[in-house]
């Protein structure tokens, strides 16, 4: 009798506790740590300045499992998201990384491509082929000749996804565009960081996040 009054308490929290809405983060519906990195990170959003605030650490995101803080929702369609990018602080690794990413899943080896601006001023675009692929060097990823940009852009249409950039007060560039077929049409994208350094969390900035839906 006593073990069974014990567990009718416990179920009845853990199904508030399941049906309980996920809290929004600004115009993204949930957070999450991909990969188990060390150190946990976070994504904040003020909207009073309509700023996210995103710190997280990782080894990598590279070979064939990655490591990072991933602030996203589900999509389905075609769309275009831009937004401007600034990280906080030195930096512990000129590697360090923020930008746009869209996953087929939230598996830490899962098929994904991202538009993605570097610590040193390095901006690339770099995928996954498919789930548990190792990402190469230079087959997977396309560099952008100009560094420093402010402004990344991601756009799906249909299987073919697109980078451009710009430096500050400049007009969108083209990077690259690549063919993903192995990305369902249903897919989970945002804003993602990660240090590239397991002991380390980096922190970054964006504003003006623009979410179109095409």
């Amino acid at each position: 009798m006593f073990r069974q009054v014990f567990l009718y308490p416990l179920l009845a929290a853990s199904l508030l506790f399941s049906f309980a809405p996920a809290k929004k983060i600004g115009d993204f519906d949930l957070n999450a740590d991909i990969g188990t990195p060390k150190l946990p990170g976070t994504s904040e959003y003020d909207k009073e300045t309509k700023t996210y605030t995103l710190k997280g650490g990782g080894y990598n995101i590279w070979f064939e499992r990655d490591e990072f803080q991933f602030l996203y929702k589900e999509m389905d369609g075609d769309f275009t998201f831009t937004a401007d990018f600034e990280f906080e602080g030195k930096g512990a690794d000129p590697h360090r990384k923020v930008g746009w990413m869209i996953r087929e899943s939230l598996y830490d080896n899962a098929a994904h491509i991202s538009a993605v601006l570097h610590g040193d001023g390095l901006s690339v675009m770099q995928w996954r082929v498919k789930k548990g692929d190792k990402m190469r060097d230079p087959e997977d990823e396309i560099f952008s000749k100009e560094k420093n940009f402010q402004t990344i852009q991601l756009q799906r249409q249909g299987k073919v996804y697109t980078m451009r950039a710009a430096k500050k007060g400049e007009t969108l560039k083209l990077v690259g565009s690549q063919t993903m077929d192995n990305l369902p049409d249903k897919i989970i994208a945002g804003l993602f960081i990660c240090s590239h350094n397991p002991a380390v969390l980096e922190s970054a900035r964006v504003t003006n996040v623009k979410l179109i839906q095409n």
